[in-house]
């Protein structure tokens, strides 16, 4: 592909050679740079590609895109540009052939319920008989074919190129989940979206943003950038999701369990196999537990119409719909106790998942939790997250996560310092996350249910750089089994 067509609609600083030259490839990794190939110089997180251009000029890159200034070399060809993150997603989507103006591309945004708002979408349409792509934390698939997630959005060359596939394979729809770090680094930037769907915001990612104000800006700014011909979903019942719209040029629609909203749902009744519910005036039983996913289903439900479905028909395929894997994932034991595998690792998701046990337990039962935080994640959740299980649980063990390259007694530590003398008396530490569920197991009587929060749908523990097999439905089943 000609230099010259990949930079359109690019802001171009200064070109420093010839920009009808061809080029073989384009990366943002220098490891992976091949002959005539350019290399787009990143300023990432943690490393700052400015550092690696002479490592993929050694690998044969032939044009280096940068917005810093460089120490240039003959016969290579310079393209400075005001913000290389910006270029590199543009970039991308010209080099893909502009994928997602070739599908509905509908992205959803929000603290929780982004991978089971944009899974049940895709269920949705698979449903209704179109070729679909979808796009989240648990993984990815192109009409059916599942493909490993390593992000909840990939890099825009990664990114690019799975909706290329997609539109390989005939897709007409695709969902995705947008993270706030993918908006902010500007991952999705050149896609051409179809719609937005705002679930909510509560504290997580403080690590990445420092204050809720930029966390809350970076989501927006998702909404700022949706074109007039799209359309913009808010939960309104969220005190940010009117603040979305705010600058929006998209069409902009709502949805909400409290209060008059385009989509609007009331619960009549609740149980542990699901909740029976009425959406603009219609009633449904669906499959699934909680306010929590009241909401999930109204955003599915409302973005289904406004892509121009019939209303009928996507209230009779969301009863048939079942819970994403790990999301508020059942277990009943033979001696009448229930465990819920949840992947809740922020305060908020916590108390929605609480909440939804104690609405169908009706103080019939003993609640008991299992949590703990992730390590090299923004800490000052810790405390909140141990306070909340302490409120709504009648015994809490803490334990640990995915420590990463933290000390999981420390990050146990640093839970715990968020409860007083009288809490801790219903508090267990155990280091151990099989052992603590275990306990848990030993302690729950018949009626009770057991919280496992935290890590939901992985397999695996991330210990010092070293992900191990540990999955919390496989756990509780070798347990209920012996």
């Amino acid at each position: 592909m000609k230099l010259k067509d990949l930079l359109k609609g690019i802001d171009v600083v200064e070109i420093k050679g010839d920009e009808n030259v061809e080029v073989t490839g384009i990366f943002t990794d220098s490891r992976k740079a091949i002959a005539g190939s350019a290399f787009i110089a990143l300023k990432g997180v943690q490393v700052d590609g400015h550092q690696y251009i002479n490592n993929a000029l050694d690998l044969g890159a032939k044009v280096v895109i940068h917005e810093e200034d460089i120490h240039t070399k003959e016969n290579i060809i310079y393209i400075k540009v005001k913000d290389s993150a910006d270029a590199a997603g543009k970039i991308a989507t010209h080099w893909y052939g502009d994928p997602s103006s070739k599908l509905k591309l509908v992205g959803v945004t929000g603290t929780n319920g982004k991978t089971t708002t944009a899974t049940l979408l895709y269920e949705m349409f698979r449903h209704l008989g179109y070729k679909v792509g979808l796009l989240s934390t648990v993984a990815n698939y192109i009409d059916g074919k599942e493909y490993h997630a390593t992000h909840t959005t990939p890099d825009p060359l990664s990114l690019n190129d799975m909706l290329a596939k997609m539109v390989d394979a005939g897709c007409d729809y695709a969902f995705m989940e947008v993270s706030s770090h993918a908006i902010h680094q500007k991952r999705i930037s050149g896609l051409k979206f179809e719609g937005g769907i705002f679930t909510n915001i509560t504290q997580d990612h403080l690590d990445y943003h420092k204050t809720m104000a930029e966390y809350l800006k970076a989501k927006k700014m998702f909404f700022d950038d949706l074109p007039e011909a799209a359309f913009a979903l808010t939960n309104i019942d969220d005190k940010n999701g009117l603040v979305m719209l705010q600058n929006t040029k998209a069409k902009k629609c709502t949805y909400s369990v409290k209060t008059l909203a385009d989509f609007k749902a009331k619960i009549i009744e609740k149980h542990f196999d699901g909740t029976a519910i009425e959406i603009n005036g219609k009633e449904i039983q669906v499959q699934f537990v909680g306010v929590f996913n009241v909401y999930n289903l109204l955003a599915v439900y409302g973005a289904t119409v406004l892509l121009g479905q019939d209303p009928d028909e996507a209230l009779l395929i969301l009863s048939t719909l079942k819970p994403v894997s790990g999301r508020f994932e059942t277990i009943r034991s033979s001696e009448n106790y229930t465990a819920i595998v949840d992947y809740a690792h922020t305060p908020d998701a916590l108390t929605n998942v609480l909440e939804a046990i104690h609405e169908v337990l009706e103080g019939n039962g003993r609640v008991i939790t299992v949590v703990g935080c992730g390590g090299n994640r923004d800490k000052t959740k810790r405390p909140i997250m141990a306070r909340e299980a302490v409120r709504l649980s009648d015994q809490v063990i803490l334990t640990s996560d995915n420590p990463r390259f933290e000390e999981p007694q420390a990050i146990i530590n640093d839970m715990a310092d968020g409860l007083n003398s009288q809490q801790m008396k219903k508090t267990l530490l155990i280091v151990e996350r099989e052992q603590a569920i275990k306990t848990a197991c030993t302690l729950a009587k018949e009626g009770d249910v057991i919280l496992i929060a935290g890590k939901g749908h992985e397999d695996y523990q991330d210990v010092k750089g070293v992900k191990h097999h540990f999955d919390d439905r496989e756990v509780v089943r070798n347990i209920f089994n012996s």
